[in-house]
């Protein structure tokens, strides 16, 4: 159980670094959209999140329902706003920096909110 809860847990990061590089790369250009990086990194990090609460609950650890249903409201927003606009072919500066922003507000709630950085 362990090492699939570590497998979840990479799959979860990468997905995350997969949209924040997709985020970041396109800062600089004046035509902003949805990437398959984008796309791919938050799907893979929802589905990966998902699995991995499964995991975490049937396993003995302490799960923190509060900071769990904070990043699930907080990904869900994100994979709908990305998937309802990955077909456009430019999206405005609002909604990129708007994206960008909920998902470090998302990595920062995992780092901030853990019981397992806590003394």
């Amino acid at each position: 159980m362990e090492i699939l809860r570590l497998v979840l847990l990479l799959l979860h990061v990468l997905g995350f670094a997969a949209l924040i590089g997709g985020l970041l790369a396109q800062v600089r250009d004046e035509e902003k959209r949805i990437t398959p990086p984008v796309r791919d990194g938050i799907g893979t990090a929802f589905v990966a999140g998902l699995l991995l609460v499964g995991v975490l609950e049937a396993g003995d650890a302490d799960v923190d329902h509060v900071k769990i249903a904070v990043k699930f409201a907080i990904g869900l927003v994100l994979l709908v706003l990305v998937m309802a606009n990955t077909r456009k072919p430019r999206i405005p500066d609002g909604l990129f920096f708007g994206l960008l922003t909920l998902t470090i507000v998302e990595v920062v709630v995992a780092i901030f909110v853990s019981p397992v950085h806590t003394s």
